[in-house]
């Protein structure tokens, strides 16, 4: 069986080496916590305006502010940043924080679209760690995808499954 990263990496085009080459440099450092906000606001103000109903359902039960608090905790946290995202809310666990929600490859390609606009748009990013965070988002994107499906097999394998018949009478 292929491992989630294998699939992300095939799913996405993104190797796994391009995927975390934002582990070779801080880019907390280099950008600092208001560029993770201001990323995090613009790419939530486009979700959230989305014109695509099906979409924006995928965020209707958060708070547009939660939202964008809890994606620039986990940007900083993970681009080298203090642990905020984990201090607050404890591990990332993105597969299964994310476990509610369709992730679906059409979804993916949706929030990557909002997150390469939201990129192109914030300023202080320069193009180089651009290139950086969007091979990582869509990576990890592709990933939540792998998680996905996943957990729909096992979904379908537990009611394919017949039930036990410890416990029952046959009076």
């Amino acid at each position: 069986m292929q491992s989630l990263q294998a699939k992300a990496s095939e799913w996405s085009g993104v190797d796994s080496a391009d995927a975390f080459a934002i582990d070779d440099t801080n880019l907390f450092q280099k950008l600092g916590l208001q560029t993770f906000v201001n990323l995090s606001t613009n790419f939530y103000t486009r979700v959230y305006d989305d014109e695509e109903e099906w979409f924006r359902s995928i965020f209707a039960s958060s708070k547009k502010e939660d939202a964008i608090q809890n994606q620039y905790e986990f940007f900083v946290q993970r681009m080298g940043g203090p642990p905020l995202f984990s201090q607050r809310r404890g591990h990332p666990a993105l597969i299964a924080r994310h476990r509610p929600f369709p992730v679906t490859h059409q979804a993916a390609e949706r929030w990557l679209h909002h997150m390469q606009q939201a990129l192109d748009s914030t300023l202080d990013i320069d193009a180089d760690s651009k290139v950086k965070m969007m091979n990582f988002f869509r990576h990890t994107a592709f990933f939540l995808v792998a998680g996905d499906e996943l957990k729909k097999n096992q979904n379908q394998q537990q009611q394919q499954t017949p039930p036990c018949k410890q416990g029952s009478s046959n009076h």
